[in-house]
């Protein structure tokens, strides 16, 4: 059966429910006397573990660690040995688990792993890739960090650290050194966090009294309390203790007749908390440079215009210090130093970590034309004969336009999260209890957010141009008001060229201001990940999961995709439709024996073999008490399985399997075979005593979807290939029913990946589909791997993208989605790269020698607001994507 025995092996999870006692029952008991034990801590130990050949072996082994005092929890692995033992240190060592292991007769080695853990920071005043460079760097540079990833669109930052070495105070405060806030939003120990609502707490008394019993409680790490709001958040060890168990513990704990009540509730989301402040902060800003902006534009602009309205600003106060002028002064001076603080800070912060962002650009052009503003009311009070022009209203506007930008920039950034919103928003508030760990719906959310911070392949473009493009921009400033100034000054342009009431100066340095402010390298570090961020969260949404920008990127150059057979392009349920015998033994006799040998296997094939010989036995009223122990248990990767059941040697497998155990298949065997085989029908032979016994014919049906899905990848240009494990004729016909014209049969888990790795020899981009154990080789091997929702844990981990409806519709939806991701990505960069080659020069003044057009300031600052604004609405299009296929739904 090669490898078809091994795809989508599953952890079949236990999902049914205890009787009503069960539930009940607390999962932490109280010790004798109803005192609680204090708590211990727990740490996880892994082994490799040699020499496990079956169920048997890891069940021994279990039995003899939980015997060993503080052996908390043991978890062994049937197919490569590794072993996670959780324990209490206090109890017992590393060495004594080792040495339990040896005395059962296996040889062990302690696998030692640094102790790492994982927090998630909210990260504020970022502009553009350089902050979220220097953060990275400022975080790399922190003793015990030992990867740190930032996200410019998410302003998220996701931290490896070493908690021997640093703790989540020492990250946050090596940020805010660098000059950016810092906000945890969560850790590891929130994975495992509870927040409960109280009723009955009246007095200080019982907050203490409950306080007391959860931080004594045994697995309770940290409790929170608020008084005023009645509510408690607990982080736990998951693997102690639990929240019904947490809830039991304090109603149990009411004195008398006040009764305690704890119910869960959901607190609001952070991440849409910290937004919704960051949008009034911007707004409010925006309104306050408004109410001093405005005025300043009308006493500069409009008013000078309206004759004889405007005349008053012209009055002279002193020498040639106008009522305009002070006015102008006087309101842009809250602008320039409350308002526009931000920007002074945050200049303030980058040079002082030797980089340059967009609040450099910002604190230049600014404070340019205030002081320079400044410097012309002092001569104008001075001088009798003195005459010049300020620029205060582009001082003001030009601050008022970028907080405008910003302010629209947040809430379109907001929306770029929304799916990921719609996603958490799918929690029930109740649910049938089951006993299982992680739930689905948070894996997907914390995967989909990981994907977010995750940096795209594309996006080094930007991030390498960005190290430049400030003292680049401030290089070419000078260098244009250097050109106009000098131009002027040598008469290199006739004298009409400046506007009224200004000198050659001040128009160079309006050209120099321009070409500062309009220069945006923030709408270049949102090209990609604004476009990455909607795209997962909208695949997420739609049934598929892309872990990362990378496995986004490289989706869209995919030219052939490789589908596994078995739970791939079949339905993964095979069932058995004939059962035959080819020796003097009864059909029970056969169906008794050939289960104990298939009851150790976890494969499909060998459960659909045990379901069949289950329903036989009860169709004719005799059912074994137990189904008999085997012994030399052993799995032949591909080919099946063999045992010994009581005296008889059992083989069950493959045509392979019975050939390298030399069992002779006569021609009624080989008839039997090649008739199924034409079916599409698996054969599962099996050999008792070294003589074919019997056989039985397994079907799994080819999945509805599966024809249309092909079709469709070979309009899109994309070639499909199957990979099976099973042998030539049923994958030949399985292949014939899909429409794939290319098959490789009979290959092992290995030979799958060297399969994908001989395509991409060819140079050709390769994307593997499957969902078994068996599959991950290839997973990993593959440009893309993608994993069926419904297959194991292996593979899915092993997986580039996770098609969580298992609906194979979803891989052309992989495929399409990464291409208009893609597509968008590239048009961003058009607008951002775009943007800044043809408006620095228009800034410049490129175009006033020939069309009179100038771009004052303020205009050019609105232009810069402008363009990340667009950046981000661009990316926001990718919410409207649809699938190119709509089938069934799950």
């Amino acid at each position: 059966m090669s490898s078809i025995r091994e795809n989508g092996v599953g952890e079949e999870l236990d999902g049914r429910n205890d009787d009503d006692d069960d539930l009940k029952a607390p999962l932490l008991r109280p010790a004798s006397g109803g005192a609680v034990t204090t708590d211990k801590k727990v740490r996880t130990a892994k082994f490799k573990i040699g020499d496990i050949k079956c169920t048997a072996c890891t069940a021994s082994i279990e039995s003899m660690l939980k015997e060993l005092a503080g052996v908390q929890t043991v978890a062994i692995s049937v197919l490569d040995g590794h072993a996670a033992v959780t324990y209490v240190p206090e109890l017992t060592t590393v060495e004594k688990i080792k040495e339990t292991i040896e005395d059962a007769g296996f040889p062990v080695e302690h696998l030692s792993e640094q102790d790492i853990a994982v927090c998630r920071l909210k990260i504020k005043g970022m502009m553009c890739t350089s902050c979220s460079e220097s953060i990275e760097r400022a975080l790399l540079l922190v003793d015990g960090v030992k990867k740190a990833v930032v996200g410019l669109a998410l302003e998220e930052a996701k931290v490896h650290f070493d908690p021997n070495v640093v703790d989540i105070a020492g990250i946050i405060e090596s940020i805010e050194g660098s000059g950016f806030g810092a906000v945890l939003v969560s850790s590891g120990a929130d994975v495992n966090k509870v927040h409960l609502k109280l009723e009955g707490v009246d007095s200080l008394e019982d907050c203490k009294r409950i306080r007391s019993l959860l931080d004594s409680a045994q697995g309770v790490n940290h409790v929170e309390m608020d008084m005023d709001e009645q509510k408690v958040t607990i982080n736990y060890d998951s693997a102690i203790t639990g929240p019904r168990s947490l809830i039991q513990l304090i109603e149990e704990a009411s004195p008398g007749p006040n009764i305690y009540l704890a119910t869960l509730f959901v607190p609001p989301r952070q991440r849409e908390s910290d937004q919704l402040q960051e949008t009034r902060m911007y707004r409010n800003q925006f309104l306050w440079s408004c109410i001093f902006s405005v005025p300043v534009f009308l006493f500069s602009m409009a008013l000078p215009m309206l004759h004889p309205y405007g005349n008053w600003l012209s009055y002279k106060l002193y020498h040639n210090l106008t009522v305009g002028m002070l006015l102008r002064w006087i309101l842009c001076t809250p602008v320039q130093f409350i308002v526009g603080r931000r920007f002074y800070v945050g200049a303030y912060h980058a040079l002082r970590r030797k980089s340059a962002n967009m609040d450099v650009l910002v604190a230049l052009g600014t404070n340019t034309a205030y002081f320079y503003s400044v410097y012309v009311i002092i001569k104008a009070t001075l001088a009798e004969n003195f005459e010049g022009q300020d620029f205060f209203e582009t001082s003001a506007m030009l601050i008022s336009f970028i907080l405008l930008g910003k302010y629209l920039e947040i809430v379109a950034k907001g929306k770029t999260s929304d799916a990921l919103a719609k996603l958490t928003e799918l929690a029930p508030e109740t649910a049938c209890l089951l006993t299982l760990d992680e739930a689905a719906l948070s894996q997907i959310v914390q995967l989909v957010e990981a994907a977010q911070l995750a940096r795209a392949p594309v996006q080094l473009l930007a991030d390498r141009i960005s190290r430049y493009f400030v003292p680049t921009v401030v290089v070419v400033a000078f260098i244009t008001w250097l050109v106009w100034f000098t131009a002027g000054e040598v008469g290199l342009y006739p004298r009409n060229w400046i506007p009224k009431a200004m000198d050659k100066f001040e128009l160079a340095l309006q050209f120099g201001i321009s070409v500062l402010v309009i220069a945006c390298p923030c709408a270049l570090g949102l090209a990609t990940p604004t476009a990455v961020m909607v795209a997962t969260g909208k695949g997420a949404s739609q049934g598929v999961l892309i872990k990362g920008g990378d496995a986004l990127e490289k989706a869209h150059t995919v030219k052939t995709v490789v589908f596994d057979k078995t739970g791939t392009l079949t339905v993964g349920k095979p069932q058995v439709v004939s059962a035959v015998l080819f020796s003097s033994f009864s059909m029970e006799e056969f169906c008794d024996l050939a289960t104990a040998a298939e009851a150790n296997s976890e494969h499909p094939i060998a459960k659909a073999v045990v379901d069949h010989a289950k329903r036989f036995r009860h169709k004719i009223g005799s059912s074994p008490d137990h189904i008999p122990d085997v012994k030399d248990f052993q799995v032949h990767t591909g080919a099946g399985v063999t045992g010994k059941v009581g005296e008889r040697v059992v083989l069950v497998g493959n045509r392979r399997l019975m050939r390298t155990s030399e069992i002779t298949l006569v021609p009624e065997v080989e008839k039997y075979i090649f008739e199924n085989e034409e079916l599409a029908r698996t054969c599962v032979l099996v050999a008792i005593d070294g003589k074919m016994a019997g056989a039985f014919a397994v079907t799994d049906p080819v999945k509805p979807e599966a024809q249309r899905v092909v079709s469709f990848l070979r309009s899109m240009g994309i070639t499909s290939i199957m990979v099976t494990g099973d042998n030539r004729a049923t994958a030949a016909a399985i292949a014939r029913d899909v429409g794939i014209d290319y098959f490789f049969a009979e290959t092992s888990p290995v030979g799958k990946a060297d399969k994908i790795k001989d395509l991409q020899g060819k140079g050709v981009i390769v994307a593997m589909v499957g969902d078994g154990i068996n599959d991950s080789p290839a997973l990993v091997a593959a440009d893309v791997g993608m994993a069926i929702g419904a297959g194991t844990n292996v593979a899915i981990e092993a997986a580039d993208i996770v098609l969580i409806k298992s609906n194979l519709e979803d891989v052309v939806t992989a495929i399409d989605l990464s291409r208009q991701t893609i597509a968008r990505i590239r048009m961003n960069y058009v607008w951002a790269l775009g943007y800044n080659v043809l408006g620095m020069p228009i800034a410049a003044g490129i175009l006033y020698p020939f069309t009179g057009i100038r771009l004052p300031p303020w205009l050019a600052g609105a232009c810069m607001a402008a363009s990340s604004l667009s950046v981000v609405c661009s990316s926001l299009l990718l919410q409207s994507y649809k699938k190119p296929l709509h089938g069934r739904e799950g």
